[in-house]
């Protein structure tokens, strides 16, 4: 088991099987993120967060379109089985003591993207010498850079005052929620023969 990418191609490129799987994994979360966000979009705004929530759909789908462009893809037939375990992990999932939906899909892509944004560094993946000309490695880069902005919108809303009156609630289904994506993540690195160091 490596730490990073690897072995790399002659011209310093990431193996395109490697790439497929990473990508997978990266285009199903931030995807269904994507498709959640367009879901809470109201078809008009009445509050200041509500332009947040639309910034943070666009965003979400620039870096699934920057994948799907950026990534080299081979067939990769275990990816059937995998992306379907994905799928079913990025459901809203109930949180305890709130019984207000609306509030409860806000707390529930919150804590999905927080894990998502906090807990994925692809470009950590990189080793020094991966090419620097490779769309892929760009597109890692890209990605990592867009999570750290796009997790401050997360951490403001779940630490507001409005969620306060539920801070176990929502401290538990974050914990949840982080666990979830770690474990997913993990599987998925080791699969192509990446461990991540806790």
């Amino acid at each position: 088991m490596n730490a990073f990418f690897g072995p790399l191609e002659a011209d310093g490129r990431v193996q395109p099987r490697q790439q497929t799987r990473v990508a997978a994994f990266l285009v199903s979360a931030h995807g269904a993120l994507a498709r959640q966000f367009a879901v809470a979009l109201p078809a008009k705004f009445d509050a200041a967060w509500q332009v947040e929530l639309n910034a943070q759909f666009y965003r979400e789908s620039e870096i699934v379109s920057l994948l799907a462009r950026a990534t080299t893809w081979v067939p990769d037939f275990a990816l059937t089985h995998m992306v379907a375990s994905w799928e079913m992990a990025w459901l809203p999932a109930p949180v305890e003591d709130i019984a207000d939906p609306a509030r409860a899909q806000a707390i529930h892509l919150a804590t999905l993207a927080h894990a998502v944004h906090a807990g994925i560094r692809p470009a950590a993946l990189l080793p020094t010498e991966a090419s620097q000309n490779d769309p892929f490695v760009m597109a890692l880069r890209r990605i990592e850079f867009e999570s750290s902005r796009l997790l401050q919108a997360q951490i403001l809303f779940l630490k507001g005052p409005d969620l306060l009156p539920f801070r176990d609630a929502v401290s538990a289904a974050l914990e949840r929620r982080h666990a979830d994506v770690r474990r997913l993540w993990n599987e998925t690195l080791e699969s192509i023969g990446i461990v991540q160091r806790e």
